[in-house]
């Protein structure tokens, strides 16, 4: 029972990890550059994503424009293109195995081929939270080293968005509710490994035949 409330906990987590990763892929803020200027009433927020960059006004306008060439951006938006859609197939793809494999489910068949799918699906989720983990952590590094870096002028920097820090904590659920998944299903075939069932021996009834005669019966 415990094991199964521990899944059960452990499938929450990985909503939300899921949830998160979707939201922070398509979230326009993965750094952001405000530009105050000397008048704060023409203030004026620029945001960079993965997919689109936008500008926000202190007068409540608000515009975005799609990043359609590929080939013109950077090199570790690409890679964070690829790898944050990969971690959000993956991550579905463990919500749909572990839903079957989970113990309060009636899917899946008997205990065996639910643990097996348990554990394939806790192995989808480690994936998902390496693959959106290293991203997040690029991205950062980039934003860093041209905040630090002093021949970029002010206005060409940037600082992490609030989609980084999303990506990040989505991570964290996914490599947590990977590792519940995975442990779960390992102490269970520890346990039989460690106590393996007992087999039961029952006397032969058999009597031995004489291969011989008793030589007491010609005395």
């Amino acid at each position: 029972m415990a094991s199964a409330s521990l899944q059960f906990f452990a499938f929450i987590l990985a909503l939300f990890g899921v949830f998160g990763d979707i939201t922070a892929t398509l979230l326009p803020n993965w750094k952001v550059n405000a530009d105050v200027g000397s008048n704060i009433i023409t203030a004026i927020t620029q945001m960079q994503g993965l997919w689109m960059d936008c500008t926000w006004y202190s007068t409540g306008m608000f515009s975005c424009t799609l990043k359609y060439s590929v080939l013109s951006l950077p090199v570790y938006i690409q890679a964070a293109r690829t790898t944050m859609v990969l971690s959000c197939i993956l991550s579905a793809f463990g919500i749909c195995i572990t839903t079957v494999g989970m113990k309060c489910t009636k899917l899946g068949g008997d205990s065996d081929s639910k643990s097996h799918a348990c554990f394939a699906g806790g192995v989808c989720f480690i994936l998902a939270g390496i693959f959106g983990l290293v991203p997040t952590s690029w991205y950062t590094r980039e934003i860093i080293s041209n905040f630090l870096d002093q021949t970029i002028p002010e206005s060409n920097k940037h600082e992490p968005g609030g989609a980084v820090y999303t990506g990040f904590i989505s991570a964290g659920f996914l490599l947590t509710a990977g590792v519940i998944f995975c442990t779960s299903c390992f102490k269970k075939q520890q346990g039989a490994w460690i106590y393996p069932p007992k087999q039961h021996h029952f006397p032969s009834t058999e009597q031995e035949s004489d291969t011989g005669y008793n030589l007491k019966d010609y005395v």
